[in-house]
């Protein structure tokens, strides 16, 4: 039986385990493996950020929802969007399974969606910047953190 294929039940071929990663996490994430996976998540990221923007800007002006609670609802919105684009194009080739996956992914984005509201409800808060453009601003912050925790916690692709 080849090397890099163990049987768990009998007919059923399983991956072998991969390997504990190298290096420091920093050194991990500097590589350009990463760096297309960034890519990736940029594209699919600013199209679903798109989505969650018109969502927010929906609920406000039309629904008369609260911004901080709109935001909450945009983002929860564009990140379910996100997960099936990330499992199918960014992270492609994990060996996490679909259910696992998506309920690591669900707590990355209750940190994200903490993270978001925090910081976009101390923009509007403290500051006058326009609730929409402080939306932008708090998207790269949490989109960052995001995809370092899925990028090695969820779907260990670094």
């Amino acid at each position: 039986m080849p090397d890099s294929i163990q049987t768990g039940q009998p007919g059923q071929p399983q991956p072998a385990d991969t390997p504990a990663p190298t290096g420091s996490l920093l050194d991990r994430l500097f590589k350009p493996h990463v760096a297309w996976m960034l890519v990736r998540n940029t594209v699919v990221s600013s199209g679903t950020f798109l989505i969650g923007l018109a969502v927010l800007w929906l609920l406000v002006e039309f629904a008369g929802v609260n911004k901080v609670i709109a935001a909450g609802l945009s983002f929860i919105v564009s990140n379910a969007v996100h997960y099936i684009f990330g499992r199918l194009w960014i992270y492609r080739g994990t060996e996490r399974a679909v259910t696992a996956g998506l309920v690591l992914f669900l707590i990355n984005g209750l940190v994200g969606l903490v993270l978001t509201m925090a910081l976009f409800a101390a923009l509007i808060e403290f500051t006058p910047i326009n609730y929409l453009v402080a939306r932008v601003i708090v998207s790269v912050i949490a989109g960052l953190v995001m995809f370092v925790l899925n990028a090695v916690w969820n779907f260990r692709r670094v």
